[in-house]
């Protein structure tokens, strides 16, 4: 509102009030609206400085019950009070707030701030190590991957002790300042609301007790909490929801998270689209899309990402002697079984199943789509065998369509590929250690063992398969991409294309809480900082953004350098006949592969998984049964899905082969 709106109360509008019931410690310090209108105050108490706006339109809620806006039964000490608010009932009062226009304050305790908060901005919390030693200071645009650096590379000080300073800086910005609660906000029938800054839109119902805190709600993505809320020392970004009970401390939730039915956090990060029902979480680093939805299912001291974690999932951080010092590292796309447990260490490669209980500290993070299983009191391994999985084509199909950020600015940087440099460099070393372990073990011995996991012979073997079938695919995905989006008419055009951008990307890749990244650019990026050439936290977001935003120049030069090696020679050496035989040879991994997810998803309409229906009949009602429910597996989508992109890589590889074929 422009200042010279305001004015001083007349004398004739203060004798309104105090028929009204209000009383000021001082009137002069009160400044209304032009078009203030007295009557629409009642059993208000002033003091301080205040300003109001104006009242004269009336809100409807739930039931469609009308009010007049205005302030009634309420205590108000230095506010600012927008227009067409309607604040009532609120038994304590309202202290060192802004609250914008049409806001609903009803039947709430308190609402004030000690002006000495940064509203949860420069919180520490404590994830992935319960111990400590992994602690950084939240705030309310946090990245994943700012995260993730801050957390992980505890071996760079200097580092660390520069991004603690700009958190730290950015904090103390708040401190001084009035709370403010954003335009269009609701809050209802709710107890204790300290030190919270709150965005526009958003919905407080119920709440217990807000201490400390920022929620980051805006029109396009609002923020709901409801029934029970318990929040202290946290951030919760734009479009998530918190309801049923939800206890967080020293926690912050990202974009588009869910969390209800009593789950609870303390000393964790969830980022973006991330669910927590029923359990608990302790010190842990939640990455994109990691879900916990079952009651007895604890995380602890864990990092995680695109993960599924199943009833009563379990882990140990400590071994009972120096206290909860160990922690687990579980790459992205994993699950955990129902009943599942881990002693940490552990580290578990990507898009693992992990059934059973293991109690040896494993690592298995260079063994990527594989089963983990209990057998004899030890850990197994089935190598590659989830890279046949409709399951996990399916998970990776479904996260992209599950991206509930709704807001302009989405603070985590998301590749949502299953197959990337990371995951099939991972294959390849996969791949490697297998064909070592036959090497070394022998041919003929009946099992293998690695990094205390044991491998049967046979697991070896189809895992050998697996990868080189997964290898092969990605490769050849990479090529065709690569013509299919390019123009050329000669061998010197051709072969100007395939070349690699540059050497970037061309080394080790990581994963960056959900962003793909060539490790050569993070480590860049962790030296301008080092060096004090990224001085601000919104240049670190920037360069993260740069990097990400050029992952398929990258990706190509990672590629080019694979097929080199695969061939043993340069790119422009290899042969337009060798290029043809690369992309047939994908062609028919493509169908290989996808034939035997088209068999693995042919088993859920086995006469097996029909037992339980039609249960009031014969074998005809029972299988018409099953297919009323779930349908057949001709008319399945996902099936037909399959059928469809066997078709277009079959035409892709012709069309290809036929570009080439002209200039050879």
């Amino acid at each position: 509102m422009d200042e010279d709106e305001y004015r001083k109360l007349k004398t004739c509008e203060i004798e309104v009030l105090q028929d009204n019931g209000c009383n000021a410690r001082d009137w002069d310090k009160i400044e209304v609206h032009e078009k203030f209108d007295p009557k629409r105050i009642a059993d208000v108490h002033f003091s301080g400085h205040i300003k109001l706006g104006y009242f004269d339109d009336t809100v409807t809620l739930t039931g469609g019950i009308c009010y007049k806006t205005g302030i009634y039964k309420t205590t108000l000490h230095n506010c600012v009070i927008g227009n067409n608010v309607l604040i009532e009932h609120v038994d304590n009062y309202i202290a060192n707030y802004q609250i914008g226009d049409d806001v609903i304050i009803k039947n709430v305790d308190i609402i004030a701030t000690d002006l000495e908060t940064s509203f949860g901005n420069g919180v520490q919390v404590e994830p992935l190590n319960e111990g400590g030693g992994r602690q950084f200071s939240i705030y309310e645009k946090l990245s994943a991957q700012l995260a993730y650096i801050l957390t992980t590379f505890r071996h760079n000080p200097k580092m660390i002790e520069k991004c603690r300073k700009m958190i730290t800086s950015y904090a103390e910005e708040y401190i001084g300042k009035p709370g403010r609660i954003g335009s269009n906000t609701r809050i209802m029938n709710s107890d204790t609301i300290k030190n919270l800054q709150c965005g526009e839109y958003a919905i407080i119902e119920g709440a217990k007790r807000l201490d400390n805190g920022t929620i980051t709600s805006t029109k396009q993505a609002p923020v709901k909490l409801q029934q029970g809320i318990v929040a202290e020392d946290f951030i919760i970004s734009t479009g998530s929801t918190l309801k049923d009970d939800v206890i967080i401390s020293e926690t912050f939730v990202g974009q588009g998270v869910k969390m209800g039915r009593q789950f609870s956090s303390e000393n964790s990060v969830f980022f973006a689209n991330c669910e927590g029902y029923h359990g608990e979480a302790c010190s842990i680093f939640a990455g994109p899309f990691t879900v916990s939805h079952h009651k007895s299912t604890l995380l602890i001291a864990g990092m995680f990402s695109f993960c599924n974690a199943g009833s009563g999932s379990n882990q140990s951080n400590h071994m009972y002697k120096l206290g909860p010092n160990h922690q687990g590292v579980i790459e992205r796309g994993s699950k955990t079984a129902s009943d599942s447990y881990m002693l940490y260490p552990m580290k578990v490669g990507p898009f693992s199943l992990i059934m059973g209980r293991h109690y040896q500290n494993s690592d298995t993070s260079n063994l990527p789509f594989s089963y983990l299983f209990e057998g004899d009191n030890e850990s197994l391994i089935i190598p590659g065998v989830n890279l046949t999985s409709v399951g996990t084509i399916r998970d990776a199909r479904k996260w992209p369509n599950r991206d509930r950020r709704k807001c302009k600015k989405k603070l985590d940087l998301i590749n949502f590929f299953l197959l990337s440099p990371f995951t099939v460099q991972k294959m390849i070393n996969g791949k490697q250690i297998l064909k070592n372990l036959k090497k070394t073990t022998g041919v003929t011995s009946d099992f293998y063992y690695y990094n205390n996991v044991k491998i049967k012979r046979g697991s070896l073997e189809r895992g050998i398969k697996y990868y080189d079938i997964g290898i092969t695919k990605y490769i050849g995905n990479c090529v065709v991409r690569r013509l299919e989006e390019s123009d050329f008419n000669n061998k010197d055009e051709f072969y100007e294309i395939m070349k690699a951008n540059s050497t970037v990307g061309q080394g080790s890749w990581l994963d960056i809480s959900g962003m793909i990244a060539p490790e050569e650019k993070i480590l860049e990026l962790v030296e301008k900082i080092e060096n004090g050439r990224l001085q601000d936290l919104e240049s670190i977001e920037d360069e993260f953004s740069n990097i990400h935003d050029n992952f398929f120049e990258y990706e190509w030069n990672w590629a080019v350098k694979m097929i080199e090696e695969m061939l043993g020679k340069a790119i422009t050496s290899i042969s337009i006949s060798e290029f043809i035989e690369l992309i047939e040879d994908w062609k028919d991994n493509v169908v290989k592969l996808d034939n035997i997810l088209k068999d693995d998803a042919a088993k859920e309409f086995s006469r097996k998984t029909q037992v339980g229906y039609g249960y009031n009949g014969d074998d005809q009602v029972r299988e018409q049964d099953f297919a009323n429910v779930i349908g057949t597996f001709e008319e399945n989508q996902f099936v037909g899905m399959i059928d469809d992109h066997i078709d277009r890589k079959i035409r892709k590889s012709e069309d290809v082969i036929a570009s080439l074929n002209q200039i050879q």
